[in-house]
């Protein structure tokens, strides 16, 4: 008896371990991440959400997963993934996001004026551009490190009101953190943009691989220099408050397939 036992949990525990990514990952609501298998062939499939590609694993050396970044602005429901001429269909369930209120004494930075309006689209298009950015790559990990020690402020997807005036929602996820705190890549990866915009401050992109990218801003220095290759753990800059930020603090974001998600999700930190 106690063998069989024992030979159950044996056989028990590689299919425990192929679902690390899942578990950690699949997190199917608007702004989340969804997680497709794919199956076991020998090659990659090739996988598009929307149109725009998707990043393709294998988990645990045994079968494919898509990685589905899913927009804030997607209803709760039936969605499709087009994999290697096959249509796959995943559900998104729904998800409520808090509000937050913050008062800003440059009211240009709720209601910029026109000539920041045409600042405001080039910067738009220039990163937008960067996140859309699709390498062969791989990611070296997708556990990822915090970028900063400290506590989370504010979350993703907070409904977010200047002033008393409804903008975008939270895109990131925000620490904690005083100013000149070393911010350091959470996965290995290239820096592709470095800019100092008009909200976003001193930002840096960084991109991990297949369109999985990361974001941070209002930075106070930028150690790094566009295409320069960053191990995991290097440190890209230094926590400030520049663009339309109240102080101090670290923002991160997280982009799949051009959508901005969770980043929490990643650092095992998500509440549903």
């Amino acid at each position: 008896m106690r063998l069989i036992a024992l030979l159950l949990c044996c056989l028990a525990l590689p299919a425990h371990a192929e679902e690390f990514l899942t578990r950690l990952l699949n997190k199917p609501v608007p702004g989340g991440v969804a997680v497709v298998p794919l199956g076991d062939g020998q090659t990659a499939p090739q996988a598009r959400y929307d149109g725009k590609p998707v990043l393709v694993v294998k988990e645990d050396g045994r079968r494919w997963i898509a990685i589905v970044g899913i927009p804030l602005t997607v209803r709760p429901g039936g969605q499709t993934l087009e994999a290697d001429g096959r249509a796959l269909r995943f559900a998104v369930g729904a998800k409520q996001y808090a509000e937050q209120r913050i008062t800003l004494k440059n009211q240009r930075q709720v209601n910029p004026l026109p000539e920041d309006l045409k600042r405001i689209e080039r910067e738009l298009a220039e990163q937008t551009r960067a996140y859309r950015n699709f390498s062969s790559n791989t990611p070296s990990n997708l556990l990822l490190d915090r970028p900063v020690d400290g506590p989370l402020s504010s979350r993703f997807g907070v409904r977010r009101f200047f002033n008393g005036e409804e903008r975008n929602p939270h895109a990131g996820l925000d620490f904690a953190v005083a100013a000149g705190t070393p911010i350091k890549a959470p996965a290995a990866g290239k820096v592709t943009l470095i800019g100092d915009y008009f909200f976003n401050g001193k930002t840096v992109f960084v991109d991990h691989g297949q369109g999985f990218i990361s974001m941070f801003c209002h930075l106070s220095k930028v150690d790094v220099r566009p295409g320069q290759q960053l191990p995991r753990g290097t440190v890209l800059g230094r926590v400030g408050a520049t663009g339309r930020a109240t102080g101090p603090h670290m923002h991160w974001n997280i982009s799949l397939n051009d959508a901005r998600v969770d980043p929490a999700i990643f650092i095992n930190a998500f509440q549903p």
